[in-house]
């Protein structure tokens, strides 16, 4: 695993000093990854969100997101500068799962991923979540706030979802930067201690 394995940014006039990382942004539909990438995107986010159409019924259901009329049919596109000496570039991916086929090349070459939950629909997470179990990627899971959602103590929804106790497990408002900056954090640090403790093992680091 290579945190400086992905910089779309060109090399010349790039400071050498300055390290780049690739986060990926999960979930189920209408979880709130694109409201995510545009709460703490410092430059205007790309964005793939189409206008839901009869095509989706009987396919999405958007009875469980009431008012919402758009989905990302490829991915959301950000970058934020969390420091000096560190840039992420999210990348968010589109929830349903007849896209799912892209998930595949979206992931390559990330460090680690934040996979948001919606309180109102957990188990549409476990998808998800088996799938980043299966490709051995650094993740946490989020559970983001809607208004109205009910509320479970953490500890609940880590066993709910079987979620390792290795697996950080956090609250987010996806509409809040400073919300959505501590999930970031946690990603990165939850990928570095992978890493170190993988290589204290021995093990050879993970090709993105």
């Amino acid at each position: 695993m290579d945190f400086a394995g992905y910089d779309p940014a060109p090399a010349a006039g790039r400071n050498r000093g300055i390290v780049s990382a690739k986060i990926v942004i999960a979930g189920g539909f209408g979880v709130g990854k694109t409201t995510l990438v545009g709460a703490i995107s410092e430059i205007t986010p790309l964005t793939t969100e189409a206008l839901m159409t009869s095509a989706g019924i009987g396919i999405d259901d958007p009875s469980k997101v009431p008012g919402k009329e758009t989905t990302t049919v490829a991915m959301d596109f950000g970058r934020i500068t969390m420091a000096q000496d560190l840039i992420l570039y999210l990348f968010g991916t589109p929830g349903q799962t007849r896209f799912w086929f892209m998930w595949d090349e979206i992931i390559r070459g990330a460090v680690g991923a934040a996979v948001l939950v919606d309180t109102r629909r957990i188990a549409d997470a476990f998808a998800a979540l088996d799938y980043f179990e299966n490709r051995n990627l650094p993740y946490v899971v989020a559970l983001n706030h809607f208004d109205g959602a009910p509320q479970y103590e953490l500890d609940e929804v880590r066993e709910a979802l079987a979620i390792s106790p290795d697996v950080p497990l956090v609250m987010i408002d996806a509409r809040r930067r400073e919300s959505v900056k501590r999930v970031l954090v946690t990603v990165v640090e939850h990928a570095m201690m992978r890493l170190q403790s993988e290589q204290g093992r021995g093990y050879p680091a993970p090709v993105g």
